[in-house]
């Protein structure tokens, strides 16, 4: 995983985030031509960046392979639905291996990376993340043939990272690392699909505590596994671009077991269990 999906010193995401305000004198031009700006997509901070996430290996164009579903503007920055999937026709033997999804404009432009196990069937992963300012958001999926696929859409939002949580801190305390498990049957030829939620605050560092108006330490789940019976779904490497209570839909093929369990680690090396049985009719 890159430098850029770990977290940055709050005192310099601070500074990306808010950045020193101009001079009073010409401010409203500076704000016509940053919004002009923000309306016109950049590559410059994708072409900084790709070479450190993927090691210089070469992205080939995923249209019509890898689909990536964003809203064209966030009706709540902190709370984006993504939807991420690879379009693998019946003919096509390879297997997914993993899907990187990558928010340029982002301080840690890294949101996560979905390993997918190699027996699991997952084409489909579903989450919500943090979109800091209007952003490319891109999505590049590794096939079992070794090569790299993207896609991207842009999306316009702000603040997503410096939101204040929207729970309790004491009751998130109280509830932290509980989880729900939900299983959906399968659809006609579709795959079933599951669904997992962890309670966590995900705080980004750059959230601000409004009694001592200190920031907020960084503290996210970093490292996140799904298996079904013995064989891994997916493994997911978050960083703090993925919202408040991690939320994450998936499909699969079905093994048979009928039991699925869970486990996360956090920034502080907390470990949250838990596991669940699926009926038969629903697999």
């Amino acid at each position: 995983m890159s430098i850029f999906s770990r977290v940055i010193a709050p005192t310099l995401m601070a500074a990306l985030c808010f950045g020193g305000l101009p001079n009073l004198v010409g401010l409203s031009r500076v704000n016509a031509q940053a919004a002009a700006s923000q309306d016109q997509p950049s590559e410059e901070t994708w072409n900084s960046i790709k070479g450190d996430i993927f090691k210089g290996r070469p992205i080939l164009d995923g249209s019509g392979l890898v689909t990536l579903d964003a809203p064209r503007r966030a009706e709540d920055a902190a709370v984006v639905p993504v939807g991420m999937r690879v379009n693998l026709s019946g003919g096509d033997k390879r297997t997914l291996k993993s899907l990187t999804l990558v928010i340029d404009e982002n301080p840690a432009p890294v949101a996560g990376t979905f390993t997918i196990g190699p027996h699991a069937g997952v084409t489909s992963i579903s989450t919500r993340v943090r979109v800091n300012s209007y952003s490319y958001v891109r999505l590049i999926a590794e096939l079992s043939d070794g090569k790299l696929y993207g896609v991207k859409t842009f999306v316009k939002a702000s603040g997503g990272c410096s939101a204040p949580a929207a729970s309790n801190s004491d009751a998130t305390k109280s509830m932290l690392g509980q989880m729900k498990f939900r299983a959906f049957p399968q659809q006609a030829s579709a795959a079933p699909e599951a669904q997992i939620m962890v309670r966590h605050p995900q705080n980004s560092g750059l959230q601000m505590d409004q009694l001592t108006r200190l920031y907020i330490p960084p503290f996210f789940i970093q490292d996140l596994k799904i298996w079904q019976g013995d064989e891994l779904m997916v493994e997911m490497d978050g960083g703090i671009s993925i919202s408040e209570d991690p939320n994450i839909r998936f499909n699969y093929e079905p093994n048979g077991t009928g039991h699925f369990r869970v486990e996360a680690v956090d920034t502080s090396k907390h470990i949250f269990k838990n596991e669940w049985s699926v009926e038969k009719s629903m697999l």
